[in-house]
């Protein structure tokens, strides 16, 4: 059963991505907080983690770019009520391959958002074999 690593300091907005993702056969752990979620991410591993850009100790990106410095091919959902936030993904390697998703969305948004970290990640790793073969 695939884990995710679920952070943001809204609890009916954890509470109700937790309750899509148990549905569809994830164990979940919730984090209030960057510090909550890196104690957690140290403690064991995580299949995904979905990161919410304002926390209210830190700046998401902040906490994947540590998660990220550890499991580099980590896949990452993005999620904020911003309406651009695409173009506030800060530009640098740690930061490749987020998929954003803007709140509020769907239950179906979000797992299509996840089947696409997931799917980005494995196409990097992918390409950067093809680059140590070629």
């Amino acid at each position: 059963m695939p884990r995710i690593l679920v952070i943001d300091d809204q609890n009916d907005v954890r509470a109700m991505i937790a309750i899509v993702l148990r549905v569809k056969h994830f164990e979940v752990v919730e984090a209030e907080s960057a510090a909550a979620a890196l104690k957690a991410f140290e403690a064991s591993p995580f299949d995904l983690a979905i990161v919410d850009v304002f926390l209210q100790d830190a700046c998401g990106f902040d906490v994947i770019s540590r998660m990220r410095d550890v499991v580099p091919d980590l896949p990452v959902v993005v999620i904020s009520g911003m309406t651009t936030m695409r173009d506030a993904v800060p530009q640098s390697a740690e930061l490749s391959n987020v998929v954003c998703l803007q709140k509020p969305f769907r239950p179906n948004d979000l797992t299509a958002a996840i089947d696409e970290a997931r799917r980005c990640v494995q196409q990097d790793g992918e390409r950067a074999s093809l680059a140590q073969a070629g």
